[in-house]
């Protein structure tokens, strides 16, 4: 059976309001003058302490970043955040798909990524999230997916990996699994291609259909 893992962030929704403004708020408290909104849309998908680490300086003072992030992100940034057309008919249609398994691996905080879902109705259609601890366990795609692939006892040569992002694709590729880029996110095709993707889509309509197919027996 075909197992998909799907990132959140730049895939299934598009967070870059919630994000970055909860970054220029998170800089604002420790003193650091934030970039403009669309210089910060690098952070969206790699865990978000190490770009604090760029942003803010020493680890002391981003460790302090983030938990300013997360005081605004918790109560509002979580919100600021959309859906892509063609994700929810996209999904109803893969997960009445015989044969396929469908999850969420995501470097954000669990604790976020269960709320987001069910903000926006798509929990039903996932069996399970995996998604990193509020202390950074499992922050790493590598070390997430190898944790999802082991707790789902999904086949790694049946598996898919679908996201926006170069470490999407590593951590994929780390663990066996093929990996899908979209390029509808934060992450250019040249990123993706240059990671190992080897097939990518520019759409999410063009993704589920791509996905269908590979359910079916098909390329992806």
């Amino acid at each position: 059976m075909t197992s998909i893992f799907f990132d959140l962030d730049g895939t299934l929704t598009d967070p870059k309001e919630g994000i970055t403004r909860s970054i220029a708020y998170a800089l604002q408290k420790i003193g650091v003058e934030p970039p403009p909104p669309e210089r910060l849309t690098w952070c969206i998908g790699p865990p978000l302490l190490e770009s604090l680490r760029v942003l803010a300086g020493d680890g002391t003072t981003a460790e302090e970043a983030l938990r300013h992030y997360r005081e605004r992100f918790a109560e509002v940034g979580l919100f600021e955040n959309r859906l892509y057309d063609g994700v929810l008919p996209g999904l109803a249609a893969l997960s009445s798909a015989s044969g396929a398994r469908l999850f969420v691996a995501t470097s954000k905080p669990k604790v976020f990524a269960e709320r987001i879902l069910s903000h926006f109705g798509l929990d039903p259609f996932f069996e399970t999230v995996f998604a990193a601890e509020l202390d950074g366990t499992r922050s790493d795609k590598s070390h997430l997916l190898d944790y999802a692939l082991a707790r789902s006892r999904s086949n790694p040569s049946a598996a898919v990996m679908v996201g926006d992002r170069r470490h999407d694709v590593r951590g994929a590729l780390n663990n066996g699994i093929q990996a899908i880029g979209i390029t509808y996110g934060y992450g250019t095709r040249e990123e993706l291609a240059e990671a190992g993707a080897r097939t990518i889509y520019d759409s999410p309509n063009a993704l589920f259909e791509g996905l269908r197919r590979y359910v079916l027996g098909d390329s992806a």
